[in-house]
C-alpha cells in the first residue's frame, strides 16, 4: 500500500534529508518512510486531533528530527535486537521514528488514549515495521511478559515520576532514556534511591533553536 505524501510535506524532503544526514543517518533512505509517517499523521489529525503541530516544516523538525536526535542512544541495543518501551508515546514519538531508523529494535509504545493507539497501529501496519507494537494501557498497569532493556519518554513527566511509572518495566541493569529541554537539576535531586543519572548528553537537533538533553538514568548497585 502506497501512502500518498501531500506536496506541502514532500517539499520538506531536502531539509529532512539534510537533518538526518547531520545526525549521522542515511537521509536518502529514511526520508520516504518518515514523510509517509507524517502524511498519515496529517490525514488522521483531521479527525483524531493527534498533534497541534501541523505545519509541514515544523513537523519535520519538531516531530521527526527531534525524535531522531536520540537515535545513537539505542543504536547498540538495536544491533543486539534489544527492546525499549516508549512511555506515553502519543502519536508514536519517538517510538515510530526509532522503529523506522532501526527496524530490528523491538519498540513497544504505551499509550492510554485509544485514538492514538489506533493511529500508531495503522502507521506500524502501513510502514511495515516488524518489531514495533502499540499497547492501549496505562504505563503503571502494564505487565509485559518480557522486561525491557530501556524505557524512554519525550515531554511526558519529571524524572522521578518516570521512574515511579515505568521502573517495573526494566530488566535488571536497564535504563531510562529521558529527553529533556534543559538540565533538570531539581528532578535529579529528587530521584529515589538507588536511581541516579549516569550520563547527561547534549543533543543537537538540526534546525531547532532550542536546547535538548538526553538523560540516562539507572539504578546504582552497591
Amino acid at each position: 500500500m502506497t501512502i500518498e505524501i501531500p506536496s506541502a510535506l514532500s517539499a520538506q524532503r531536502e531539509p529532512l534529508i539534510s537533518g538526518l544526514n547531520t545526525l549521522g543517518l542515511d537521509g536518502d533512505r529514511l526520508s520516504e518512510p518518515l514523510l509517509q509517517y507524517l502524511a498519515l499523521m496529517l490525514k488522521w489529525n483531521a479527525t483524531y486531533n493527534l498533534t497541534a503541530i501541523t505545519e509541514p516544516y515544523e513537523m519535520v523538525v519538531k516531530h521527526v528530527l527531534d525524535s531522531a536526535a536520540m537515535h545513537a542512544s539505542v543504536r547498540d541495543l538495536a544491533a543486539q535486537g534489544g527492546s525499549i518501551a516508549d512511555l506515553g508515546a502519543g502519536a508514536g514519538l519517538p517510538g515510530i521514528v526509532l522503529s523506522v531508523i532501526y527496524p530490528e529494535l523491538h519498540v513497544t509504545m504505551l499509550e492510554s488514549a485509544g485514538k492514538k493507539v489506533r493511529f500508531m497501529r495503522e502507521a506500524i501496519r502501513q510502514l511495515g515495521l516488524p518489531h514495533a507494537r502499540a499497547e492501549h494501557v496505562r504505563i503503571e498497569a502494564y505487565r509485559p511478559e518480557v522486561l525491557f532493556d530501556a524505557i524512554t519518554a519525550r515531554a511526558l513527566a519529571t524524572l522521578p515520576e518516570l521512574i515511579r511509572l515505568g521502573a517495573h518495566l526494566l530488566k535488571p541493569g536497564g535504563e531510562l532514556l529521558a529527553m529533556k529541554a534543559v538540565f533538570p537539576a531539581e528532578e535529579i535531586a529528587n530521584l529515589p534511591a538507588p536511581w541516579q543519572v549516569v550520563a547527561d548528553q547534549e543533543l543537537v537537533v538540526p534546525f531547532l533553536q532550542a536546547q535538548r538533553r538526553l538523560m540516562r538514568v539507572a539504578a546504582s548497585h552497591g
